[in-house]
């Protein structure tokens, strides 16, 4: 797979106006990045300049800060997905895990992946600046048997991003049938291979166009 099907070409602060989302969405198709990955409120916007194109509509559920009710991240999926979005990533209930509370931590996943059915790809961002190595392979576990399609390593909203222990560690833990997203300042091509080979699937980041030409970005996300 060449590397821009890696790539979730990521725009997701909060001041992000009309015109840098047609902007993100022009790039994707030119580029052929594999999904554009964006706040909930544009979702419609990007699914309709995506449609003849084959780059998917993904976004964010319970983000950055995963602490909403399992409720409101089940409504959130469902009123996303009939808006058009085709992959879901939502951020775990950190608080819960760190707590040991991992029947919480499971039902709320859970309640993503009912509420999304067949209908969209799910990937749970386990936020890996938050939490210990044995954290991180909890998290995994609970992910993988919610039954997600991928674990993700970071929000780009909580300290620092994608690091390649982390990135092997989870691939450690899911195996080989999940998919496992780098994300959180991935700005070079260089940061893409490394977590590539580290067994990263996907990659989000902000900064696509820097990676896929071989340059590099000073993003954050």
């Amino acid at each position: 797979m060449k590397l821009s099907k890696y790539i979730d070409h990521t725009l997701l602060k909060p001041a992000v106006t009309q015109d840098e989302i047609f902007a993100l969405c022009k790039e994707a198709i030119e580029y052929d990045f594999c999904s554009v990955c964006l706040n909930p409120a544009w979702v419609s916007t990007a699914q309709e300049l995506l449609q003849e194109s084959d780059v998917k509509v993904c976004t964010v559920i319970g983000f950055p800060l995963g602490a909403s009710t399992s409720e409101v991240k089940a409504f959130e999926t469902m009123n996303a997905i009939q808006n058009g979005a085709d992959e879901i990533d939502m951020v775990i209930n950190i608080g819960a895990l760190k707590s040991g509370n991992e029947d919480l931590v499971f039902n709320d996943i859970k309640a993503v992946c009912d509420a999304a059915g067949n209908d969209a790809l799910i990937k749970v961002i386990i936020e890996t600046a938050l939490l210990d190595s044995d954290e991180i392979v909890r998290a995994c576990e609970i992910s993988k048997k919610a039954g997600t399609d991928f674990v993700k390593t970071s929000t780009g909203f909580n300290g620092e991003g994608a690091k390649v222990e982390n990135v092997s560690l989870m691939r450690l833990t899911v195996g080989e049938d999940m998919g496992v997203k780098a994300s959180g300042g991935v700005r070079s091509y260089e940061d893409a291979r490394q977590l590539i080979e580290s067994g990263a699937t996907r990659i989000g980041a902000s900064s696509g166009i820097a990676i896929v030409s071989g340059g590099s970005s000073d993003s954050v996300y």
